[in-house]
């Protein structure tokens, strides 16, 4: 089964349950994040959320025996959680990100829970999630360049929706090649065309 990617789907890939942005000009209605509560400015209920975020998973480090330090940040329209310092922190990202992700939906519920309100905060553990986007965006810019250069299309292997997004964001940024989603979850993966 092949589904093209177009803009609009490769946007939706963006409000990922792994985090990248929610797509330019949608309402959080649209991208099912809850609106602010009335009088309450988003800032402070996404600084709210982090702290919340925070305690839970400071309670967790000190169940598991883990050293870390823990920073809390807003991005956008996302709260950002970050756990770096002890070197066996990597334990916690697991292989492929599978543990980061758990921890983070489990955080979620966590801040949920407690606010009653859904939480798109990511979370991020000794720099794994940033060292992955800037792994996936160079990923996109070659692979872009390549096909440009061959005219033969490129297929890559299975990635979540917030992979697939930072790599169609990196070919889109190359003239004269596309990309497209295909396939289906949890086999969903990019393809790279000269346009």
């Amino acid at each position: 089964m092949t589904d093209t990617t177009d803009s609009e789907t490769t946007e939706r890939d963006a409000v990922d349950a792994q985090g990248a942005t929610e797509a330019p000009g949608e309402t959080p209605a649209e991208t099912g994040e809850p609106a602010a509560a009335p009088g309450v400015d988003l800032e402070d209920r996404l600084v709210a959320e982090g702290e919340i975020a925070g305690d839970y998973l400071e309670e967790l480090l000190d169940l598991l025996d883990f050293d870390g330090d823990i920073d809390l940040d807003v991005e956008g329209r996302r709260a950002i959680v970050s756990i770096d310092g002890g070197s066996d922190l990597t334990k916690l990202v697991g292989r492929k990100g599978e543990v980061l992700d758990a921890l983070q939906e489990l955080t979620r519920l966590a801040v949920h829970q407690k606010t009653g309100e859904r939480s798109r905060l990511m979370l991020d553990i000794a720099g794994w999630r940033k060292r992955r986007r800037d792994d996936l965006t160079a990923l996109g810019d070659e692979v872009a360049r390549r096909v440009l250069d061959s005219g033969a299309d490129e297929e890559l292997s299975p990635m979540s929706p917030f992979e697939r997004k930072i790599v169609h964001d990196a070919v889109a940024a190359v003239a004269g090649v596309h990309s497209e989603s295909q396939g289906v979850e949890p086999a969903r993966r990019v393809v790279v065309r000269r346009d």
